[in-house]
């Protein structure tokens, strides 16, 4: 088999899992969390890049000639060194792929004011990729980032849509607003974040969109695949889908099922 392999600090690429996999339900699919030692927001670049390169080949290892990394602060901190400094070294027919590129280029087509807000993780807000991103494609469009360190904790503690969310989540709402009152979209840049969806919106000025990625991050890698038929050959077609964790099973079992609509039977491993 040859799977598309996802990889994320611990649970919440299982929402890009997801979208990706109602896009493309074809292909097989290896899900690698490392929630033994997420997270990953607040560690250094280079421990980020060392955690994220272990799981990229322990990927490669297990088949995957594709890996896409469903992880906001390892697509920021350790992406690009992976792609140009290791992938040469390790096997240059494969690939790896972020989530914050799709993204960046999905937002012009969105904000009607060229004002957008950054809701995400320490790591990610601190690395700026998310505005060098922008930008790049969109150089006319002013990103306003808010580090959001307790909404992954709301999410894995299944506190996401209680009454004891309203206060985390409306605080950095009403932060990000202060800075900036002409923002009218707002990316949700952490995979965990569309739980918390329901619960932002409520808050949300009036006319604001919220963007979750799951779908674009979907539409992103089936055009990728599209224009890459080379790499489309090699993806195996069973519509399986493996798991593993550096957690004990029984414990990724029972989180993942906050993200996921059906159990999971996930094996452990060491990085």
């Amino acid at each position: 088999m040859s799977p598309i392999g996802i990889f994320d600090s611990g649970y919440g690429g299982l929402t890009i899992l997801s979208k990706i996999r109602q896009l493309m339900p074809q292909y097989d699919y290896l899900y690698l969390g490392d929630n033994a030692r997420t997270p990953y927001g607040t560690r250094s670049f280079e421990v980020v890049y060392e955690f994220t390169l272990q799981a990229v080949r322990r990927l490669f290892s297990e088949g995957c000639p594709l890996v896409v990394l469903a992880c906001n602060t390892a697509s920021a901190k350790a992406l690009r060194s992976i792609q140009q400094n290791d992938l040469p070294l390790i096997d240059s027919s494969r690939r790896v792929l972020g989530v914050i590129r799709p993204t960046a280029e999905c937002i012009a087509d969105i904000t009607k004011t060229n004002h957008v807000g950054i809701f995400a993780t320490p790591g990610t807000i601190r690395s700026k990729t998310y505005d060098l991103e922008i930008a790049k494609l969109h150089p006319h469009i002013q990103v306003t980032g808010i580090s959001c360190p307790m909404w992954v904790p709301l999410v894995e503690n299944n506190e996401a849509h209680m009454p004891g969310a309203d206060y985390f989540v409306k605080q950095k709402i009403d932060e990000m607003f202060s800075a900036d009152p002409l923002i009218d979209s707002v990316i949700l840049g952490c995979t965990h974040y569309p739980l918390l969806q329901a619960k932002i919106e409520q808050f949300m000025p009036s006319g604001v969109t919220v963007i979750p990625q799951g779908q674009y991050i979907a539409t992103s890698l089936q055009d990728y695949l599209s224009r890459h038929t080379d790499m489309q050959a090699r993806l195996s077609q069973g519509g399986t889908l493996s798991m593993l964790t550096t957690e004990h099973p029984t414990q990724f079992n029972e989180c993942a099922s906050i993200f996921l609509d059906h159990p999971v039977d996930a094996q452990r491993i060491v990085l």
